[in-house]
């Protein structure tokens, strides 16, 4: 059986230059059905796995999430085809930690999953309390009101890397030097979408600065802005503000493997073995998503936003704290030091549709 390595080796010798953009190798190393950290279905997060996720940190996450979609329900006027949507749903353990939060309410839960492992393993956690959709296409007809969340689902799309050579942006490319090793080549963009993007990128930074290039991204939020419904669109993730990709300490870019809680810079090495993620250039995301319709509702640091949504649950509380497990995980979720200055969370409105 052929491994990752095996496979891209081939892919690189029928290619006719014998490279290939790294967002072609990111794609293969991330979601090869067989051979990809993510194609062969869903990975342990958590102390077992290779990250921590807010997911993993406890049901809070799900909990806050699933009271902010009731609010934005009745805000809606309670209508009854308002439909949470989850993509990135990874096991479903965050679809349960807000069904769980939701327990008597009427809204349903959709997941929009692609990939048939996936679908498996979530319908083994939540059964016929969900329903699915393989893609975003499929929300162009309904339903009309709605929430959609995601959490850290653009950071594990394919980029594309470009390097800038002290006179122009040239794409990094992929190519093997004859052994078994993989090794980075400039060229010219390979993409006229590419063009496009770099043509907006500074001309002012340090010889070989580094930046990742999310085209995915700028396709998926388009596709998401022709969804039928109504709503807010909540975003979190690792990500930056354009100025930060272009400060002298990223100059390596923010393109990063994680195996077993371990993170370095040798994205090309293990590959299929690891997880690969970049921050995402949430300024780009804002001004595609308002080019194509939707709004900036908010968009703060984790710990802001989600301390904001947690004002009605703990005034619920009537001046008895929570347990303490839920207190360790509430100080996880928005703790500058911990993951509260780390993520960032971006809301969007999506508008009634005509």
């Amino acid at each position: 059986m052929s491994s990752l390595p095996q496979i891209l080796r081939a892919k690189l010798a029928a290619s006719p230059s014998g490279r290939l953009p790294f967002a072609q190798v990111m794609e293969l190393a991330l979601y090869h059905p067989e051979h990809g950290y993510y194609g062969a279905g869903p990975r342990k997060i958590g102390r077992q796995g290779d990250f921590f996720t807010s997911v993993s940190v406890g049901p809070l996450f799900g909990k806050l999430l699933a009271l902010y979609a009731l609010q934005e329900w009745q805000a809606q006027g309670e209508p009854e085809d308002f439909t949470l949507i989850e993509q990135g749903a990874h096991d479903g353990q965050l679809a349960e930690d807000i069904l769980n939060a939701l327990e008597g309410s009427p809204l349903r839960y959709l997941i929009v999953e692609p990939n048939p492992k996936y679908r498996e393993a979530q319908f083994k956690r939540l059964g016929d309390r969900v329903d699915w959709v393989e893609s975003l296409a499929a929300l162009k007809t309904g339903p009309k009101h709605g929430f959609f969340l995601c959490n850290e689902l653009p950071d594990a799309f394919p980029v594309h890397l470009v390097r800038w050579n002290g006179e122009r942006w040239e794409e990094l490319f992929v190519e093997t030097d004859g052994t078994e090793d993989f090794r980075f080549i400039p060229g010219d963009c390979s993409c006229e979408e590419l063009e496009a993007e770099v043509k907006h990128l500074p001309h002012d930074l340090e010889t070989g600065h580094t930046l990742e290039i999310n085209l995915a991204m700028l396709t998926w939020i388009r596709a998401l802005a022709q969804a039928a419904f109504h709503g807010g669109i909540f975003i979190a993730d690792y990500g930056l503000d354009a100025e930060e990709f272009h400060a002298d300490s990223r100059a390596d870019g923010t393109i990063r493997r994680y195996k077993q809680h371990q993170m370095d810079g040798h994205v090309l090495t293990d590959l299929g073995e690891c997880d690969l993620t970049t921050h995402i250039n949430f300024t780009r995301l804002i001004d595609e998503a308002e080019r194509h319709g939707l709004t900036q509702r908010e968009y703060d640091l984790q710990g802001r936003l989600l301390g904001r949504m947690a004002t009605k649950w703990l005034q619920s509380l009537e001046g008895s704290p929570p347990d303490a497990s839920t207190m360790r995980q509430f100080n996880s979720l928005t703790h500058p030091a911990l993951m509260g200055k780390s993520f960032r969370c971006l809301v969007l409105e999506s508008p009634p549709q005509p």
